[in-house]
């Protein structure tokens, strides 16, 4: 492994999933707001905590890579589910613009999920710990 793939894979986990982390918090700090916003496209509000909870600690285990395939999958299914909930007004350019993010942003979750971690990831560790 060549010194640009050991320090991409923490620096590409961690900005890949930085705005999952971000984003679960934010909606701590505005519980009633993204509830209301949910329940506008007519999904039930009793989800979010699931939202939060599936946005803070599978997004820090892909920042730690830690299960990081399994939390890459969620997190890649979370953005399907969303753009296409959330996002599929396609006559607004803005809302087109974040369809295609979330479905960027899935490609690359699903590319860790193909090919793991990488470098400085818990994963790694615990997997050698194991031998």
């Amino acid at each position: 492994m060549n010194s640009l793939q050991v320090f991409s894979a923490p620096l590409g986990r961690t900005l890949l999933t930085l705005i999952f982390f971000i984003s679960g918090l934010n909606k701590v700090f505005s519980y009633a707001g993204t509830q209301s916003y949910m329940e506008a496209f007519n999904v039930s509000g009793s989800l979010l905590p699931l939202v939060i909870v599936i946005e803070v600690l599978a997004g820090l285990a892909v920042i730690v890579g830690y299960k990081t395939r399994l939390a890459a999958f969620i997190l890649a299914a979370f953005c399907l589910v969303s753009a296409f909930i959330f996002h599929a007004n396609f006559a607004d350019q803005m809302q087109s613009i974040l369809f295609m993010k979330n479905l960027g942003l899935a490609g690359g979750l699903l590319l860790l999920v193909s090919n793991g971690a990488g470098a400085y990831a818990l994963d790694n560790r615990l997997k050698s710990e194991s031998m």
